[in-house]
């Protein structure tokens, strides 16, 4: 994998609302989404998914976005803030070797991974930080783009994740991805 971090420029096109004819937020989330949910975003750009999970979540729930990238942090809470949904959008800036979400041990329902890991210089030590955050049987939605990533290099990031406590519960549908469904064992 090639751990070089998307530019935060390229945020405004993964943020387009064109996107949604490829990756529609809600029918892709919706099923692992209740109200009242804690979920845990990393690398969510400038929120393309996020605001969506903060309908999802309602009023009850929050979403905390983890990025290494502050401009990109800084234009998702502006999106949040238009859209209405700051209250439920909690934005961190964190570093290239740690999530700094000790903090959340144990407290998150759910995680999404999507088109991060293949950018990260240590996987293994990010799927374990997600590991954490989550409660007992929390699930980790883990997605990579084919274009970036291979199907044996999506492979071992899924046997990486089993490897920190992690189980496969199933794949999961995400139009030019590889994508799976995990539970914390």
């Amino acid at each position: 994998m090639n751990n070089h971090v998307c530019p935060w420029y390229v945020g405004y096109l993964l943020a387009n609302p064109l996107r949604r004819l490829i990756h529609h937020p809600e029918k892709i989330f919706g099923p692992y989404v209740k109200a009242g949910m804690s979920v845990l975003e990393v690398g969510p750009g400038m929120g393309f998914f996020s605001l969506p999970l903060a309908r999802l979540v309602g009023e009850s729930g929050h979403v905390v976005c983890v990025d290494v990238q502050e401009r990109m942090m800084r234009a998702l809470k502006q999106r949040a803030a238009k859209a209405g949904l700051l209250d439920r959008i909690e934005s961190r800036v964190c570093t290239s070797t740690s999530l700094q979400v000790d903090d959340l041990a144990q407290e998150m329902d759910l995680a999404l991974a999507v088109a991060v890991v293949h950018e990260v210089p240590d996987a293994k030590h990010l799927l374990a930080e997600i590991h954490r955050s989550l409660k007992h049987q929390g699930v980790l939605i883990l997605s990579e783009p084919a274009g970036h990533v291979t199907a044996d290099e999506f492979a071992r990031t899924c046997s990486t994740a089993e490897g920190v406590g992690f189980a496969v519960l199933g794949s999961l549908k995400i139009r030019r991805s590889h994508s799976v469904v995990l539970a914390k064992r």
